[in-house]
């Protein structure tokens, strides 16, 4: 009988998928005629299957000793989690295909840039700008277009640009705040974040200027559909993530120390549950209201 390893199960970190969900709601919301079957099934795939297995992946060749994205304290891993990783991608590559060949050909798309930015051979995340590139096209661009396209009825090929930057925007924004207290050991791995590039202080401007202009685009597009009034639920929600933020950010303009694990973690929880609430309210209201 095959026993999975607690390591294994422990680092592919399932409740990572939450952070990154919110881009799922975003894009169902550009939807107007959602076929909700191929929309749970995407969930599916994204959120147990290719996240997790990208996450696991990622620490299965970076062995991290300290603490990392939604761990404080990682087991090191076996090989048991690389070939479940392995799994895990041709088990949802092959159920991708059920949902059209385009959205099949993104999925591949998506696993074989995640591969990349994690092999040591390649490791595209030790290099700042195109390890951060790489992100926000994978999980911003990529999986909009994914689920715009797998969840229509009608599976839609055209490219809703303003959705697709605003999404690559707003990955762009929290991404690098999930680096903030990784910098000794990112540097001690030889990996050159883009948090790292910027300084603390740093990643704290560049995050705030990547999500204004998230909101600029998103403000164009709810004002040119009349729907101005989508865009002042979402500022509404997103209060409490400001407020946060900077009083975070005077915490680390003073002491960057206030860069901690603890904090990162804080925010990303806060900013996560605040903007999935959000996109799943503007669904309600544009698909029930």
């Amino acid at each position: 009988m095959l026993l999975i390893k607690k390591s294994t199960i422990q680092l592919l970190r399932f409740p990572f998928s939450y952070f990154l969900m919110p881009v799922y709601w975003f894009a169902l919301s550009f939807i107007n005629d959602i076929n909700w079957a191929r929309a749970s099934l995407i969930f599916f795939l994204l959120h147990i299957l290719l996240y997790p297995s990208s996450n696991g992946y990622n620490s299965y060749m970076d062995k991290d000793e300290d603490s990392i994205g939604g761990i404080q304290k990682p087991l090191q891993p076996t090989i048991q989690l690389y070939y479940v990783t392995v799994a895990m991608d041709i088990i949802a590559a092959a159920i991708s295909i059920l949902i059209s060949k385009w959205f099949a050909l993104a999925f591949v798309c998506y696993i074989i840039c995640s591969r990349l930015y994690s092999y040591r051979g390649i490791r595209l995340k030790k290099f700042a700008v195109i390890g951060y590139l790489t992100v926000i096209l994978n999980q911003g661009a990529i999986v909009f277009w994914m689920v715009y396209h797998g969840a229509s009825q009608l599976y839609n090929t055209d490219i809703p640009w303003r959705g697709v930057l605003a999404s690559g925007f707003l990955i762009g924004g929290f991404y690098p705040i999930t680096q903030i207290y990784q910098h000794q050991q990112d540097k001690a791995d030889g990996v050159n974040t883009i948090s790292i590039l910027l300084g603390k202080k740093g990643t704290f401007v560049f995050c705030a200027a990547m999500y204004l202009i998230a909101f600029g685009l998103l403000f164009f597009h709810y004002a040119q559909n009349n729907q101005l009034y989508y865009f002042v639920i979402l500022q509404i929600f997103f209060i409490p993530v400001i407020v946060y933020f900077l009083r975070w950010f005077i915490q680390v303009w003073k002491d960057e120390t206030q860069a901690s694990f603890k904090k990162t973690m804080q925010m990303n929880w806060l900013a996560s549950t605040c903007t999935n609430l959000a996109f799943i309210t503007l669904l309600i209201i544009h698909h029930f209201g």
